[in-house]
């Protein structure tokens, strides 16, 4: 796969999860009402939501870089 598609695809999946990540964790602190449990317990939680979408992304920017074998790099 060339590097511009693969770059291309990579992007609009990660537009897609993060939209979809940040509408699931608003959902969860919703559904746990994360304001009842007070203040140290509703900062770890968004804390948590708000550094978890990290790794996946990180997985998903380090496929779109990988060089296919036989192309060069740019």
């Amino acid at each position: 796969m060339p590097p511009r598609s693969r770059k291309l695809i990579g992007a609009i999946f990660l537009l897609i999860f993060l939209t979809v990540y940040v509408l699931l964790a608003m959902l969860a602190a919703v559904v746990l009402q994360v304001r009842g449990v007070g203040g140290a317990g509703e900062l770890a939680y968004y804390v948590l939501a708000g550094l978890l979408w990290v790794l996946p992304a990180g997985l998903i920017v380090q496929w779109m870089q990988k060089v296919a074998p036989g192309t060069k790099e740019r």
